[in-house]
């Protein structure tokens, strides 16, 4: 196998990874994919395609929920990500990689770490929360390729239950990622690599679909934030070893 095969097999087993477990869990491919994106392609085209990937995902798990979407949650979370996403692009379009590793790492570290506690935030709550959440989601979205957390944590100090959950993320997964690619632009990808990311979500989808149909929610859940925490700290390891 050359090593662009095995690029790409790699790159296939990465996206393949993340998106069985965003169809197990309605969340997870972001804070999967995104720390192994990152060290395989670089900061700047791992968090795009992580976007796009995710984008895409989100868009296709939508068709059967949108019905359930909160536009008075959904609105200011949406309008604040839109104001913030600017500046996530600019810092990683600025700051070089192994600055950006560390970002990214401390980012998906530091927000995986939250999610597990279930932090309770009053600042999370009402119109205002929704604007905090959505201001640093697009941030962290746009830096990072990890939005979810923070939608997360207001959703958890909102009350929501998952299935009051998962369309909205979805929703916000749409028109975030959307605001993502639009500021950083397309990944530079190769003919090959694009049929194997295609490929890899396609069996994810099945898989993920399968998985759930036999794996308890909280286990799933937990294995997702184990999966994420791991790749987060190894990328703050890579980008202090680079400093």
């Amino acid at each position: 196998m050359t090593e662009g095969w095995a690029g790409d097999a790699l790159l296939a087993g990465i996206v393949l990874l993340g998106s069985s477990v965003q169809w197990l869990t309605g969340m997870g491919f972001a804070l999967v994919a995104v720390p192994a994106l990152v060290l395989l392609l670089g900061p700047v085209d791992g968090v795009v395609l992580a976007n796009c990937a995710a984008g895409a995902i989100s868009v296709v798990g939508l068709a059967g929920g949108w019905r359930r979407v909160r536009p008075a949650a959904m609105v200011p979370l949406c309008l604040a990500a839109a104001c913030t996403v600017p500046a996530g692009a600019w810092v990683t379009r600025r700051l070089p990689e192994p600055g950006l590793l560390l970002v990214m790492g401390a980012l998906v570290t530091v927000a995986v770490l939250l999610v597990m506690r279930g932090a309770r935030v009053a600042a999370l709550r009402g119109t205002k929360g929704a604007v905090a959440a959505g201001a640093v989601g697009g941030f962290m979205n746009s830096a990072a390729g990890v939005g979810g957390p923070p939608i997360s944590l207001y959703a958890l100090n909102a009350g929501w239950t998952v299935r009051e959950f998962v369309p909205n993320a979805q929703f916000y997964g749409v028109v975030v990622n959307a605001f993502s690619v639009a500021a950083n632009g397309a990944p530079r990808l190769g003919g090959a690599q694009w049929t194997a990311v295609a490929c890899a979500m396609a069996a994810g989808a099945l898989v993920g679909r399968s998985l759930a149909q036999r794996i308890p929610e909280k286990r799933a859940r937990l294995l997702v934030l184990t999966l994420a925490l791991t790749g987060g700290v190894t990328a703050v390891g890579k980008g202090l070893w680079g400093l």
